[in-house]
Parts: structure tokens; C-alpha cells; sequence
């Protein structure tokens, strides 16, 4: 049985409003279709996350929204903050390891292909290294998970580009912390990553 005690599940979303999500494609789909996407895309990501035995906390863009699919009391609720990407996550990491969680783990919720034992396979990986890495085929990650708080891992970094997860397995090497892969997979960003989904091409 996991300790649910000693293992969270951080859950970064942005609050689905028209115009607000997957800009890059709406570019050429509309912001109507991307909005449409995005909500399916959080409720792939629920689906992954719901059957998990961790403790898991929900982390709007925003502001927290009430009555939405998170709700019910089994998700906590929180808001970003920070100026970028690297500093949100660092204060959320921060944040799960200042109120004693022992093992930490971010995902977004642009990743269709992310599953329930990928994650779980995540946690089980925190045991035998410091940090997990799940990169994406665009160059960055879909999940990042660490044992102890390393904010260097969020510094000098221009985010949403193709070197995240190279720079930031250099910086692991670099200072030899120990460290494992999951399978990379695909984010949903453009309309080629849409229609290469297997989950949303008919969409």
C-alpha cells in the first residue's frame, strides 16, 4: 500500500476559458476547438490521476475554481505563483516538501499518452534514485519527480522550448544526483501533435 502520507501528486492545469489554453493550437484550429481539447486533455489527465493512493493537490493558473471537475474534496486546491513556468513549479515543490511530503511529483495536463502506471512507476523509481523524468518528444518534460528540494533545477532555464530536459539532465549529471527516464511521450501543443493523438485525432 503507498503512503499517502509521504507522497504528493502535484496536478499543474490552467482554468479552461476560451482564448486562455493551448494558444499555439489555436492558431489554426480556433480558440473554440483548442478550449475543447484542453477540457478533454484535464479529463485524460483525472482519469490518470483518480486511482492513485498519494495525496494530490490541483495547482490553477489563476485562480482556484469551484464546482469543476476537480471538486469533491478528494483533490486539494491551490494557486501558482511566480513569474514564469520554473518559478511556479519551484514554489510548488517548495511547498510539498516545507509541509513534510517526502516524495514529490509534477505533471501538466497536456499529455494524453501520461497513464496510471506511468505514475504510479514514477513513485516506485523515487526509491531507488533522488529524481524522475518523464521528457517529452518536443524537447521538455511531461513529469518531474524528486525525493529532496532542488530549486536549481528550475534556474537558468528559457521554458517552453526544446532544451528543458537536456539542461536540466546536465544540471542532475553535473551536481551527480542520481536520476531515472520514463518512456518519452507526447504533448498536445500544435495540430500535428492533435493529429498524430491516437486519444484526440477524431476530435
Amino acid at each position: 500500500m503507498v503512503d499517502s502520507i509521504k507522497e504528493t501528486l502535484l496536478i499543474f492545469i490552467r482554468n479552461a476559458e476560451k482564448g486562455r489554453v493551448k494558444t499555439r493550437l489555436a492558431r489554426t484550429v480556433g480558440d473554440d476547438k483548442a478550449l475543447a481539447v484542453y477540457k478533454i486533455l484535464l479529463k485524460i489527465t483525472k482519469s490518470a490521476v483518480d486511482p492513485l493512493e498519494v495525496n494530490r493537490q490541483v495547482w490553477y493558473d489563476r485562480y482556484i475554481a469551484n464546482g469543476d471537475i476537480w471538486s469533491g474534496g478528494t483533490y486539494g486546491k491551490k494557486l501558482q505563483r511566480g513569474e514564469d513556468l520554473g518559478a511556479r513549479m519551484k514554489s510548488a515543490f517548495r511547498h510539498a516538501f516545507a509541509t513534510g511530503f517526502e516524495k514529490a511529483v509534477i505533471i501538466g495536463s497536456d499529455c494524453p499518452g501520461l497513464t496510471h502506471s506511468l505514475l504510479r512507476q514514477a513513485f516506485r523509481l523515487l526509491d531507488e534514485c533522488e529524481v524522475v523524468i518523464g521528457p517529452s518528444r518536443d524537447g521538455g518534460y511531461y513529469l518531474l519527480g524528486m525525493t529532496t528540494y532542488r530549486p536549481v533545477l528550475f534556474d537558468r532555464k528559457k521554458w517552453s522550448t526544446s532544451a528543458v530536459c537536456r539542461q536540466t539532465i546536465h544540471q542532475l549529471e553535473e551536481r551527480e544526483i542520481s536520476y531515472r527516464l520514463l518512456p518519452v511521450l507526447n504533448d498536445i501543443d500544435t495540430e500535428q501533435d492533435l493529429n498524430q493523438s491516437r486519444h484526440l485525432s477524431l476530435l
